[in-house]
């Protein structure tokens, strides 16, 4: 796949708010026009909004305009292919799976949440701290265990495990708006996961779930960027990323 230098859409509304994503903390769903099977994804000349490596507030428009544009069908088609994709790299792992609960048009389903744990795995999702700082997790065991939270999130209603539960995972998926092939993730600006990823242990895979055309050439960096390993993508499936490539 060839990695795209521009960002893809164009400036569209909110959807539900979500912790590390926005400039408010708040995850909004939106990026590239979606995927119909052998004809491939439609729309893809909405990457070509503009050239070069831009802001991060024009990337995170863009490309939560572009996800705006895709359909249900596309967007489930998606998420079958990423909840099987993240049941491969799970496969075999020591540890339990630190993973989110996608809102609006994010990549990924409850689904998916579910097929980790038919496969044996113990599912965490985060938990927003009282105040600023690394992200909390919690066991999800299941869509009846979820009741909402702060920012718009669900989050599991059992025992918070402790900040450094991050430190025993296995696997790490990571929400995000795009990433590009230095493994620079670009998130809402809430800092969530750049406070919580450093936490992880040594070697662990740190993967963010994207539409295909959201891995890009490049991206805008900050020296408190966290970077991720790799991208799990729904047709080109895991693509290493930085100094794992």
């Amino acid at each position: 796949m060839t990695a795209r230098t521009e960002p893809p859409g164009s400036p569209a509304g909110r959807d539900p708010a979500t912790p590390g994503d926005g400039p408010d903390s708040a995850r909004e769903a939106g990026a590239v026009a979606g995927a119909r099977g052998a004809e491939g994804y439609r729309g893809a000349e909405a990457i070509h909004g503009a050239q070069g490596v831009e802001g991060k507030d024009v990337w995170r428009r863009r490309v939560l305009a572009a996800r705006r544009a895709l359909t249900p069908e596309e967007r489930a088609g998606r998420a079958a292919a990423l909840a099987e994709g993240a049941v491969g790299l799970a496969a075999g792992r020591a540890g339990p799976v630190c993973a989110y609960l996608p809102v609006g048009r994010e990549p990924g389903s409850v689904a998916g949440l579910d097929a980790l744990r038919a496969a044996g795995h113990d599912v965490l999702l985060p938990v927003v701290p009282d105040h600023a700082g690394p992200l909390d997790w919690a066991r999800y065991d299941g869509p009846d265990s979820l009741a909402d939270g702060p920012l718009g999130l669900r989050e599991p209603t059992g025992p918070r495990l402790g900040v450094t539960t991050i430190t025993r995972a296995g696997l790490v998926l990571v929400p995000a708006l795009a990433a590009d092939r230095r493994g620079v993730r670009l998130g809402r600006g809430g800092g969530y996961y750049d406070r919580t990823l450093p936490l992880a242990g040594p070697g662990t895979p740190l993967v963010v779930l994207l539409n295909d055309d959201e891995l890009v050439a490049e991206l805008p960096a900050e020296p408190h960027d966290v970077r991720v390993t790799a991208a799990l993508l729904p047709r080109a499936g895991v693509v290493m990323l930085g100094d794992t490539i």
